[in-house]
């Protein structure tokens, strides 16, 4: 592929990316003349969402940029769509996470001379034509570096961020793809929020650089391993190689002692990372993770990340604390004084309590073990547009510096409820998270 393809490969993309609200409209129709025809109601909407599903996840499989983005965005959210729909797509999906088309040969090389000189080759002792693994706006190569280490050597598409943001902008028509097979989901904010994220997760240098200071903040930890980076380039960052089985290939076949593990040292990482490198690790695909033969866990792709200089935010702890206490007019106060209820409106503090209650059962108890199960409960009794739970929600805000920490946590909690593990969620928040453990 050369930089001249790209507005072709565009033109592709949208085409396919344009069947997708039509073919929504054409199912649609068909299902409304079968309910006509006497068919009952239940079954014809689980046949339209099964068939949107497969389309989507088909159309989504078969492209990079963008779409290859947002199906990873979304992939980690499988575990709460209705079995009957995620259960026949779930490898496709998976598959979205670590996939997609590889870059010719030539053009690889191409790259690797204009990054890192005519003479790059000499950098490596051993250079693997084929790549390991491939994303949305690169792949990464196998190699050894020169003085002997196992490297990884991410290579950037050309003409990603062109692609990137083409595909991002006419994903927008999914939003009524979505809302047939999961009624109150939103993708638009999703989009908005990984749209505003391109340039950093294009520029390799500002990447190498959180990469780096995870690195530095992980040396020595016996529980998380961040490899070192070895050098970098704008569109070429070589770091250190981790060997280990992906959280994506636990998710398929593991133990539940891997399961178990897995579990914990994740939500370790997410609880930790902003305490130890004043970093949210904000791309949270099982894909980006590794159970490493020593029990460590193995983190990778730090495109995107969220800055906390100063860690988590305090209130986070603070009203989990306070909720799980009882305390709901505290809740109440704490959550208009951080913009989550904006001014002028009026909700009953009991019932805000009652929202928020189901949603903090992973850190209630000891221990918590996450299940799809679980997570359908929690985004059919958010989604149904005629549970309280639901209309309340409705009038509550996201403020815009709690943003990414939402999305990053919720999925995580995706992840999670894949892996099915049981681990002391509680304890981690006690260590780690600001504000919820009670003041001395």
């Amino acid at each position: 592929m050369t930089v001249s393809d790209i507005p072709k490969r565009a033109v592709t993309r949208g085409a396919r990316l344009a069947t997708l609200p039509l073919g929504v409209a054409g199912r649609g129709a068909l299902g409304i003349g079968k309910r006509i025809g006497g068919r009952p109601a239940e079954l014809v909407t689980a046949e339209l969402q099964a068939r949107t599903a497969e389309q989507l996840f088909q159309v989504l499989g078969q492209l990079k940029g963008g779409a290859m983005k947002f199906g990873q965005a979304m992939s980690v959210f499988e575990a709460a769509l209705p079995e009957e729909v995620a259960g026949p797509y779930r490898a496709a999906l998976t598959r979205l996470q670590e996939a997609a088309p590889p870059l010719p040969a030539a053009t690889v090389h191409a790259v690797l001379a204009e990054q890192l000189g005519p003479e790059w080759r000499e950098r490596f002792a051993r250079f693997d034509d084929k790549p390991a693994a491939a994303a949305s706006i690169g792949q990464v190569h196998r190699a050894v570096w020169s003085d002997g280490r196992e490297v990884a050597v991410k290579i950037q598409y050309p003409g990603a961020g062109k692609a990137l943001l083409s595909d991002l902008r006419q994903l927008g028509r999914l939003a009524r793809v979505f809302a047939v097979f999961s009624p109150g989901l939103d993708i638009k904010p999703l989009l908005k929020e990984l749209e505003a994220r391109v340039a950093e997760e294009l520029d390799y240098r500002l990447e190498a650089e959180s990469q780096a200071q995870f690195a530095a903040a992980y040396d020595g930890n016996a529980d998380i391993c961040v490899p070192p980076v070895v050098t970098f380039a704008d569109r070429v960052l070589v770091t250190e190689w981790i060997e280990g089985v992906s959280l994506a290939a636990i998710i398929r076949e593991g133990t539940q002692e891997q399961r178990d593990r897995a579990s914990a040292l994740l939500a370790q990482f997410l609880f930790s990372g902003p305490v130890l490198a004043g970093l949210l690790h904000a791309d949270p695909h099982p894909g980006n993770f590794r159970l490493l033969p020593d029990g460590r866990l193995g983190v990778i792709d730090f495109g995107a990340v969220n800055r906390l200089p100063d860690g988590a935010p305090e209130p986070i702890g603070r009203l989990a604390r306070l909720a799980l206490e009882g305390e709901a007019s505290a809740v109440l106060d704490a959550l208009r004084g951080e913009g989550f209820v904006k001014p002028g409106i009026d909700v009953d503090a009991d019932a805000v309590l009652d929202y928020l209650l189901p949603l903090l059962e992973p850190i209630a108890g000891p221990t918590f073990a996450f299940s799809r199960e679980w997570l359908r409960g929690q985004a059919v009794r958010l989604a149904d547009p005629r549970s309280p739970a639901a209309q309340l929600g409705r009038q509550l805000n996201l403020p815009p510096s709690y943003l990414l920490i939402h999305r990053v946590t919720t999925g995580t909690i995706g992840v999670l409820c894949q892996l099915a593990g049981e681990a002391p969620f509680r304890t981690l928040m006690e260590q780690w998270q600001p504000g919820f453990a009670r003041p001395a």
